[in-house]
């Protein structure tokens, strides 16, 4: 039987972003042009980038660093919101997730520009407070001030953003299922045209090769990772992760491989990742089933990983994808296989 106009067509899309590449993936009838929605799936990529970037000299997050202490600077809207997420994260957090390390984060070489040793000596002995007691936020007329000198740094949520800004972007064009990510930070819309959650692999935490640690199905969730395995920093015979210690202005010493965490959306997701990072698994773990977070810790262990589960869907205890929840419903495959794609794009 030849194929039928109402059959869906798999569209695959794709473009550059914050230095790396931004994913879509999702069915929909013929005939279909999927051009006006590759141009608006870029468009809100760029928006986050010009808006949120510490590479771009001109984006509205560096005018906020530019700015003096004291004086109320005017932000776009879609700033504001991420900013306002990261300082909800930061109190919950205790301070763990911190946008105020954007000095650090130069300082060691993880910025445009190379590490510096004078930088780095700089930031280990500036005074630190949580970002929060720093920025004071008017949210009606979008404004905010510094009390004190801070560089911001949103790297640990711009990305998810932009995954939440392209799930955003296919509902407004009526594409209810699909799935859509940015270097790994991945959300999930819906079902896939068989009625099967789309399925996404928790990467093994290995620095020589890309690999599946074990697969997730996702319906209408966000999945987020940090780890110590993609960028860091050689410091005499220690490796260092790119995950910002907020107490010290400096790379943690003694991370997690991985953390990742499911949640309804990738800005969260990805944050919580972080600010899990930094807490470790002891303490983390205890702030994330508090919080009824789902998260997946990997700890090294003499040569090999140990997961240490969080939530219902990770097998640790109930979450808030346990419940019956539709509009939530993921679980974990119980086995990984070899050569399994890092995602379903």
């Amino acid at each position: 039987m030849s194929k039928m106009s109402i059959d869906p067509g798999r569209y695959a899309l794709s473009g550059p972003t914050m230095g790396t590449r931004w994913s879509a993936l999702f069915y929909r009838p013929a005939p279909f042009d999927p051009e006006p929605v590759r141009c608006a799936l870029q468009a809100a990529v760029d928006e986050v980038d010009a808006q949120m970037s510490t590479w771009k000299p001109d984006s509205d997050l560096m005018r906020l660093n530019a700015a003096p202490a004291g004086e109320w600077v005017t932000v776009p809207e879609r700033l504001m919101e991420v900013l306002r997420l990261s300082l909800a994260i930061g109190r919950a957090s205790g301070g763990a997730f911190d946008i105020g390390v954007g000095d650090a984060v130069n300082a060691w070489g993880f910025g445009p520009a190379a590490a510096d040793r004078n930088l780095v000596q700089k930031a280990f002995a500036a005074p630190r407070r949580p970002v929060h007691e720093v920025l004071e936020l008017e949210f009606e007329c979008r404004r905010i001030r510094k009390d004190s000198p801070v560089t911001l740094d949103l790297n640990g949520i711009a990305k998810g953003h932009g995954v939440d800004r392209l799930a955003e972007t296919l509902r407004n064009f009526g594409i209810a299922s699909g799935l859509v990510g940015i270097d790994g930070e991945m959300r999930a819309l819906g079902l896939r045209p068989d009625g099967e959650p789309w399925t996404i692999a928790v990467e093994k935490p290995d620095r020589e090769r890309r690999a599946p640690y074990s697969i997730l199905a996702l319906q209408d969730a966000a999945v987020a990772t940090s780890g110590d395995y993609r960028h860091w920093v050689d410091v005499g015979n220690r490796r260092l992760s790119h995950t910002m210690d907020p107490r010290r202005g400096a790379p943690l010493l003694s991370p997690p491989a991985s953390v990742t965490v499911v949640a309804r959306t990738c800005a969260e997701a990805d944050a919580w990742a972080t600010a899990l990072m930094v807490l470790g698994p002891e303490s983390g773990g205890k702030l994330a089933r508090r919080l009824h977070l789902d998260a997946l810790f990997l700890l090294r262990e003499e040569g090999t990983v140990r997961p240490q589960p969080v939530g219902y869907l990770f097998g640790g205890g109930p979450s808030n994808g346990d419940g019956g929840d539709n509009s939530f419903r993921s679980k974990l495959c119980e086995s990984a296989y070899p050569g399994a794609p890092s995602s379903e794009i």
